[in-house]
């Protein structure tokens, strides 16, 4: 992520779904007024989804996801369709494109059925509205809660209105939902533990590290910054006890031994788990660990798909770990991405990474597929907490 960048976990997500041709990379580019997605009168040009990241006004910054058509009857047609279903996942607000010479059919319907189960804000766009030959009525089975425009993504006609109808669909902001600021006052001081390994990326802090200062530094408090190795002589030369210390999971049971008592102490998964909502799911997977027998599967998911290396928390340390704690032998398998399993009835436990480059419904949707399917779900930072016997202090300043 640049550091000039909102990250994508930030940005509403909005999703553009309608069969082949409907004109629904064509709507991205007025909307966008860039030839940004690829159009062409053949049948099928977008063949999987397309995220593409964005300042749209009013909204500010969104990444909207083109998709591909719902009719897709080509040889890999079924899993395309498929992916295009994915996308609903994550979506913020979905755009239904139908081809305005033609209406609705069986396949918008059926999307739309989707969208109202997920409880998806969704607009209607009735596209080609500068063709003579468009159809002049929307299916009566629709809704009549759910908005419809007529628009022309060839000449422009309601594109503004059409970005006013979005804005106006956006999730509320909630003031207090925050990632640390509403723990602190101005001029706390909050030290960040920032380990710096092989695994660490070259030349740049991690996503919930850029994340957690700039929160820091919009409640008006005061971030230092230092390594495990020099945490000791740190704290010893601020002058006065900070307010917090924020630790990298893998770190946990140095610092927690070098930070004295009285002063809170969490990490940065911990802190992501509060972010969406989950922290209560994920402190009560983390129990299900001893409750682990020989022969067990373990799924390890990360949200992203860095680079591994040796020392991998997710793929290497967290088994490794989690093998000697338990005293049995498990078998891991591992996640990254968007790819998280359909089925996850054969795993007794899930270990989710904090999340940070997923958007919170995405999130939620995991957890609610582990919920589902009776699967106690936990993350990085409040497993590794529950092994070193220092999970009740982490989560003591929430």
């Amino acid at each position: 992520m640049s550091l000039n960048n909102t990250p994508s976990s930030e940005r509403i997500h909005i999703g553009i779904f309608g069969k082949r041709n409907a004109g629904k990379s064509s709507l991205i580019n007025a909307l966008t007024g860039q030839n940004l997605a690829i159009v062409s009168n053949v049948k099928g040009t977008t063949t999987d989804p397309v995220p593409k990241a964005m300042e749209l006004l009013p909204l500010g910054p969104v990444v909207m996801i083109d998709t591909p058509g719902l009719d897709d009857d080509g040889k890999l047609g079924p899993l395309r369709i498929q992916k295009a279903y994915q996308i609903l996942n994550k979506t913020d607000i979905a755009v239904l494109v139908v081809d305005g010479t033609v209406g609705m059919t069986k396949e918008d319907e059926a999307i739309l059925e989707k969208i109202k189960d997920k409880s998806i804000s969704c607009v209607i766009v009735m596209n080609k509205a500068d063709l003579k030959e468009h159809v002049s009525t929307v299916s009566p089975s629709v809704d009549a809660a759910i908005p419809v425009i007529w628009v022309s993504a060839a000449d422009y006609t309601n594109i503004s209105e059409l970005k006013d109808l979005l804005a106006s669909l956006a999730p509320a902001e909630d003031a207090k939902h925050r990632l640390v600021g509403d723990l602190l006052h101005p001029l706390d001081l909050v030290v960040l533990v920032i380990p710096i390994d092989k695994a660490a990326p070259k030349g740049r802090l991690i996503l919930p590290q850029q994340q957690t200062i700039r929160d820091i530094l919009e409640a008006g408090a005061v971030s230092v910054v230092t390594g495990n190795n020099k945490l000791k002589e740190t704290l010893a030369s601020l002058g006065r006890k900070p307010s917090l210390v924020i630790t990298d999971s893998q770190a946990f049971e140095q610092v927690a031994a070098d930070v004295p008592e009285d002063i809170p102490l969490t990490s940065f998964s911990i802190l992501f788990a509060r972010y969406k909502g989950n922290l209560e799911t994920v402190v009560n997977g983390a129990k299900a660990l001893y409750s682990l027998n020989d022969g067990d599967r373990v799924l390890i998911s990360e949200g992203c798909t860095h680079h591994r290396q040796c020392g991998d928390i997710g793929t290497q340390k967290l088994p490794a770990w989690i093998q000697k704690h338990t005293g049995k032998e498990l078998h891991f398998e591992f996640t990254s991405g968007t790819e998280f399993p359909a089925d996850l009835g054969k795993y007794q436990l899930i270990i989710h990474c904090g999340g940070c480059t997923l958007n919170e419904r995405e999130m939620k949707y995991r957890l609610k597929c582990a919920g589902d399917a009776s699967v106690p779900i936990t993350n990085y930072g409040t497993v590794i907490a529950y092994m070193k016997n220092i999970l009740e202090r982490s989560v003591a300043i929430f």
